[in-house]
């Protein structure tokens, strides 16, 4: 299939990097990437904010420990652990369904990204919703992204899904900054890796698509409990291996988005 024409995207002239994280499929711990992420650049001294995308099911208030809003007394977005958040979850009751066709939704999203004063930032990470289906294209078609991150875990059913999340970024002309994979292996009490779920699919992935393995983050029960408590690993035990694992992932994204955004500026050369 050839890429589908760019459509057109407004601008963010405040925000340097435009950054969407992404899966093929549900549950392979997409929004905890992206949280946590946020936060590890954050603690690279980055300005950052995170947009969570998800309409119909909105992780980052019970990652972040926040629910609904009184917009008359909160200002949008929120702020805690040093990050600018929004999300639907801020709007909506989490026990009231979200019933929303494909444009209301879209419209959201949009009004999310262009109507919340988001400031001064390095990097808006978005958490996109998993599959890819209406919501993304338009937003993927109409957000200033500098690239995508897509997220996999090891096993092969997963790395269906998540070829398609690469492809579907292809058919919209949006770079693929690198893969990262989730629940990569896990550190036992004896020191030794155990690849629980396989091993190098996330490896692979990045090999056929032709673009970086950014990460591999390492199984902790603790990224659920802390997830759950509203304070996401990174934050709560900054020294474990898994949030050093996902401070280098912002090392790596970090420079793959400078990489990208210089790319894209480069003047066309007539030959």
């Amino acid at each position: 299939m050839q890429p589908q024409p760019a459509s057109q995207k407004f601008s963010m002239p405040q925000v340097k990097y435009v950054v969407a994280v992404a899966s093929g499929k549900g549950g392979v711990g997409k929004s905890t990437v992206a949280a946590n992420l946020a936060l590890a650049l954050h603690m690279h001294g980055q300005r950052v904010g995170l947009m969570d995308a998800d309409i119909y099911g909105p992780s980052v208030p019970i990652m972040m420990g926040l629910g609904v809003v009184d917009q008359t007394k909160t200002p949008f977005p929120i702020v805690k652990y040093g990050l600018k958040l929004m999300s639907m979850g801020f709007l909506v009751d989490p026990a009231q369904a979200v019933i929303w066709r494909g444009p209301k939704v879209a419209q959201a999203v949009n009004a999310f990204l262009t109507q919340i004063d988001w400031g001064e930032l390095d990097f808006l990470i978005i958490d996109l919703p998993p599959g890819t289906g209406d919501a993304q294209l338009t937003l993927t078609q109409t957000a200033p992204l500098t690239g995508a991150i897509v997220v996999t875990t090891p096993q092969d059913v997963s790395l269906i899904d998540a070829r398609k999340g690469v492809k579907m970024f292809y058919e919209v002309r949006v770079p693929v900054l690198g893969v990262v994979e989730n629940m990569s292996y896990f550190i036992g009490d004896d020191g030794k890796r155990y690849d629980l779920f396989r091993s190098g699919g996330g490896r692979k992935l990045a090999e056929e698509s032709g673009v970086p393995l950014l990460g591999e983050l390492p199984i902790d029960p603790r990224v659920a409990e802390c997830g759950d408590a509203g304070e996401p690993i990174v934050s709560r035990y900054p020294d474990s291996p898994v949030a050093q694992a996902y401070l280098r992932l912002a090392t790596a994204v970090a420079q793959a988005s400078q990489e990208q955004a210089g790319r894209q500026l480069l003047p066309e050369v007539q030959l």
